[in-house]
């Protein structure tokens, strides 16, 4: 098992690209500031940009000094296959993903 961390700005970007085949176990969003703010995650097939097709989580608020755990369902991602993410305010949250191969 493999861990990425990123800081996440207002502008959908990537915070995971799958190299080869890989299931992602957890994604982590963790706002680090004293004020409330809203994340925006999406599943992004290789070729494609973020948008409402593909989107996940939309507009999910996160309190100040609090996580996001998405953790119930495993994503399995093929090479070049992105999750993106957004929120609110730059300098709020990091996020940290845990994934395998297969």
């Amino acid at each position: 098992m493999a861990i990425k961390n990123n800081a996440i700005t207002t502008s959908a970007a990537n915070i995971y690209v799958s190299s080869g085949n890989t299931v992602i176990t957890t994604i982590h969003l963790c706002n680090y500031s004293a004020s409330p703010v809203t994340a925006n995650v999406y599943l992004v097939p290789s070729g494609n940009i973020a948008g409402f097709t593909n989107i996940i989580y939309a507009n999910v608020s996160i309190t100040a000094y609090n996580t996001l755990i998405i953790y119930q369902e495993k994503f399995c991602l093929n090479n070049g296959d992105m999750v993106q993410a957004n929120c609110s305010s730059n300098s709020a949250v990091t996020s940290t993903i845990s994934y395998v191969g297969f």
